[in-house]
């Protein structure tokens, strides 16, 4: 008798691998993924995304003293860009830029305010004048005597390295932003303006200044206008 021959199996249906999903990070972890070709291939399903190595990222550079180095901070271009134009005199701005350049991790200041009078030349009951002024905009607050801390939106350092001595090694800290914003929030005991910050204030300020300033000029135009009109008619 002749053998029967053997019927083949049908193929298995190829099951097309699901797309990443874009919007769903978690779900992507458990779906097959497609091998990658080439970077193209990536970029043109994530057109939203950069995707480069054309070179290797270099440390960035800072000028630092030896006993603090990396000694950089974040800060809020739109804030510098306000202060500008809301602070009319020196001071105030010197007083925010030197709280910004001794901030330690966590944007803590510690300077009092005869240290501040000296770094500035200046006496000290102008740096009173200059850091109410500051403080009333929530920029900074008080923390105890020689203690201020920096309102983390508007500047913040977020590590630093404190070197130790010969005998034991340094230490690197690490605060992040959100933990100092946290903790602020929930102080209770804090101004609202300190608690959430907002540049609207300080808009509002600058508006109010400029129409100020507006009718004073006004006032002085139709003054010198009277007094020549006054002169013409003796």
């Amino acid at each position: 008798m002749a053998a029967e021959p053997q019927r083949r199996r049908p193929a298995p249906k190829r099951v097309p691998r699901p797309e990443l999903p874009v919007d769903d990070a978690i779900d992507a972890w458990g779906q097959p993924l497609a091998p990658v070709k080439d970077l193209d291939s990536v970029a043109r399903r994530y057109p939203d995304r950069k995707l480069t190595l054309e070179s290797e990222r270099k440390p960035l550079e800072f000028y630092g003293a030896p006993e603090r180095p990396n000694a950089f901070s974040m800060d809020s271009l739109e804030f510098f860009f306000l202060i500008a134009q809301y602070f009319r005199e020196a001071l105030p701005l010197r007083l925010i830029l030197l709280m910004i350049a001794c901030q330690k991790a966590g944007g803590r200041i510690h300077l009092t305010q005869e240290e501040m009078a000296t770094v500035l030349d200046v006496h000290r009951g102008k740096i009173n004048e200059a850091l109410q002024e500051v403080m009333q905009h929530g920029i900074v607050f008080k923390v105890k005597r020689g203690v201020y801390q920096f309102n983390p939106p508007y500047s913040y350092r977020v590590a630093e390295f404190i070197p130790g001595t010969e005998t034991a090694g340094g230490e690197y800290v690490r605060i992040p932003q959100h933990t100092t914003i946290s903790e602020i929030r929930n102080d209770a005991s804090l101004p609202e303006l300190v608690r959430y910050p907002s540049l609207e204030d300080m808009r509002r300020a600058i508006e109010e200044l400029r129409h100020k300033r507006a009718q004073e000029r006004a006032a002085r135009r139709l003054k010198r206008a009277q007094h020549q009109e006054e002169g013409t008619i003796q």
